[in-house]
């Protein structure tokens, strides 16, 4: 997302917004304490039907062109009676997204997001957050068809921690007392990027040696045509 159409990113191109983004945080994504620091882009995944736990299966509807695993860690975090965030942990998180159809247009970012996703199966209180290591796996036949390390942690990203949660609860929406909101913070490995095309049975690992169990789960394909939907009148 971050190459100018049709080109690298070599220095005669044109940034893109997604770029831009990306030096706004490098630049100003870590402010001193008691700052607060640019905002970071963000997308809404969806509401908490859409999550799935370890072992269960992450759809591609028939509507969507692809989906491809997204190997994170997100932050659990609960609305305390007084409206106030409290961050209860971490947890190894599969964002899952449709690539395909965000690679045809970044405006269909928001389209691509808006699929089930899975955390778990551990959580993990008051752990380490500043620097992880893990591997990312695709397996089929039980056979690892592609494998990659990512890195994730405060010093892998470009706004610190608190310049995150600040930016996302200023907003008094995602404040209301009772609720609870997982925040996906990133990938850097991805089997598209490397050419892998999932297919229906196929599992997708992710392990994370300090979180405690890796987060396994299959990817379940529905290929049956795409039919309207007709909203009728009430």
């Amino acid at each position: 997302m971050h190459a100018a159409a049709g080109s690298g990113l070599a220095s005669s191109s044109p940034l893109t917004d997604s770029m831009r983004m990306y030096q706004w945080g490098i630049e100003g994504g870590r402010p001193a304490t008691g700052a607060i620091g640019v905002a970071p882009e963000w997308f809404y995944k969806g509401c908490g039907t859409i999550l799935r736990a370890h072992g269960e299966p992450l759809d591609v509807p028939p509507f969507a062109l692809d989906g491809g695993e997204e190997a994170e860690v997100a932050g659990v975090y609960l609305i305390d009676p007084e409206g106030n965030p409290r961050r209860v942990g971490f947890t190894i998180a599969n964002e899952f997204s449709d690539h395909v159809i965000e690679q045809k247009n970044y405006l269909y970012l928001a389209h691509s997001k808006l699929c089930t996703c899975a955390i778990g199966p551990e959580l993990i209180v008051n752990g380490d957050f500043s620097d992880l290591l893990g591997t990312v796996s695709i397996l089929r036949d039980s056979k690892v068809v592609w494998s990659q390390s990512f890195a994730t942690g405060d010093k892998s990203m470009s706004h610190a921690l608190p310049n995150l949660e600040h930016h996302h609860f200023k907003y008094p929406a995602h404040r209301r007392p009772g609720d609870v909101h997982i925040h996906f913070f990133g990938a850097d490995a991805f089997s598209f990027g490397a050419g892998i095309k999932l297919e229906d049975g196929d599992i997708m690992q992710i392990d994370l040696p300090s979180f405690g169990r890796s987060l396994r789960n299959p990817i379940r394909i529905d290929r049956s045509e795409p039919k309207p939907l007709v909203v009728q009148p009430l």
